[in-house]
């Protein structure tokens, strides 16, 4: 029971009771109990709002989490407190709602803070689907922005140009593009000794056949018909070997021009494709490591983006994500709109003893106030008084001084007799409270010391009558 006590004791301070007020108005206990409870309640559940965020956003160890969410329930706590503190009891309407809408506001605040971590872990499956969706749509954007990326923008024509270079090298420089003019010289001087080849074939089979009597005029022997037709034939051989002179030429410049597009194209193709694979790397490079960072960019913002997403394409998600939004921060709300709704109530007999108390304290301090100051003043009349008092001492003593030392030069001048009667010193009156006697003194001395250097009879020098 006594430890039940103590509890309820604890809460009810928390919830901004004072110990003093408590016992003399034990009825307000339970309220004050309630509003710890409350507080306690919303430092709990920032306490797990704090260690979700700090392990979704860092990653961190949930054991160390939970560690950095007590801290955070510890500060949550201490505001709400602050909220409830600073919302004395006012019969004022006016003044209530300006004293509650800040705080409701910063209330809110708070509510939102601590609701947002909640929501995240209550939808985190869903969430953890939809970032991989995004972040493979990530990954093939930046893989499109990269093949457009103007570094890398050549890279399809370099493979194809590569390929050509290959096709060249294999071919011995045949399948070279650039040598189509002197492929179609050839395939012209080709298609030139075919035609001639295949005329003198003709002649050839004409002139047999007028020699042998079957064709022509049907005449066999070496007759006019033979002799213009074996004219033709030779003279078509002369233009054969011609066509076949020109046709070798053509395939000798055709060798040799492919000979050298096919060197060409390996020393060019060493170049591209070490070209090739350089930006083939660096773009592979690029990819991995926004592949990575994309990997492992599932914090805060990005489940929040997610959430939203879900919410949109969702509508029975964005209902729960909204109800339970609002219920996180209704909660946080709770203690604030508490001590609001009994602010509005009558004052209780807490309230009015704690105004009682607040009243007798500020008139002690006043009455305390006004005993320092009479004390104050006494003591500075007291050093007043004790200053005089030094000072009355002081010419006491300069004034008893004086008149030791004129009564001294008094009987000096008595005991030593002069030649002729000294003028008696005129001694000035002055008033008691005279300090100063300085000249008077200095006068005096000056004149003892012209008597005492005066001559006596005794040391007179006689003269001589």
């Amino acid at each position: 029971m006594a430890r039940h006590q103590r509890i309820g004791n604890a809460l009810a301070v928390l919830g901004g009771a004072r110990p003093d007020l408590l016992a003399a108005t034990p009825g307000a206990r339970p309220k004050f109990v309630a509003l710890g409870g409350v507080l306690l309640s919303t430092g709990g559940l920032a306490v797990l709002s704090a260690a979700f965020a700090v392990h979704m956003a860092i990653g961190v160890w949930w054991p160390f989490a939970l560690l950095l969410g007590i801290g955070w329930g510890a500060v949550i706590v201490n505001l709400d407190r602050m909220l409830l503190v600073g919302m004395a009891h006012d019969a004022s309407l006016k003044r209530n709602v300006a004293l509650a809408v800040p705080r409701v506001g910063l209330a809110l605040i708070l509510g939102v803070v601590v609701a947002t971590p909640l929501t995240l872990q209550i939808f985190h499956k869903e969430i953890d689907t939809e970032i991989v969706m995004m972040q493979a749509e990530a990954a093939d954007t930046y893989r499109q922005g990269l093949a457009s990326d103007a570094r890398f923008a050549g890279l399809p024509e370099l493979e194809e140009k590569i390929a050509t270079e290959r096709s060249i090298v294999a071919s011995g420089g045949r399948t070279d593009p650039q040598l189509s003019v002197v492929q179609g010289t050839v395939a012209a001087k080709q298609a030139a000794y075919e035609q001639a080849a295949s005329t003198s074939r003709d002649l050839e089979t004409r002139a047999q056949c007028e020699l042998d009597g079957t064709c022509g005029t049907g005449e066999a022997g070496t007759g006019t018909a033979y002799q213009s037709a074996r004219a033709n034939a030779d003279a078509q051989s002369a233009a054969v070997a011609a066509a076949k002179a020109e046709l070798e030429t053509a395939l000798a410049a055709a060798s040799d021009a492919q000979e050298r597009s096919a060197a060409q194209a390996a020393a060019s193709l060493v170049a591209d494709e070490a070209d090739f694979e350089r930006l083939t790397a660096e773009q592979d490079r690029l990819q991995a490591a926004f592949d990575s960072a994309n990997e492992g960019s599932g914090g805060i913002l990005l489940r929040l983006e997610a959430l939203d997403r879900l919410s949109d394409e969702n509508a029975t998600l964005w209902a729960a994500k909204t109800m339970l939004s609002l219920l996180f921060m209704c909660i946080e709300l709770l203690p604030v709109i508490m001590k609001l709704l009994l602010n509005f109530g009558p004052p209780s007999a807490y309230d009015k003893l704690a105004a009682i108390r607040d009243d007798s304290d500020v008139v002690v301090e006043e009455l305390q106030q006004e005993s320092r100051r009479i004390v104050a003043e006494a003591q500075e009349e007291l050093l007043v008084l004790a200053e005089k008092e030094r000072v009355d001492r002081q010419k006491e003593a300069i004034l008893a001084r004086r008149r030791a030392t004129l009564a001294a030069a008094a009987a000096q001048t008595v005991a030593v007799p002069s030649e002729a009667p000294a003028a008696e010193p005129v001694v000035e009156r002055r008033p008691v409270w005279d300090t100063g006697p300085i000249i008077g003194l200095a006068r005096e001395a000056a004149a003892r010391t012209v008597r005492t250097v005066r001559r006596k009879p005794s040391d007179r020098v006689p003269t001589s009558v």
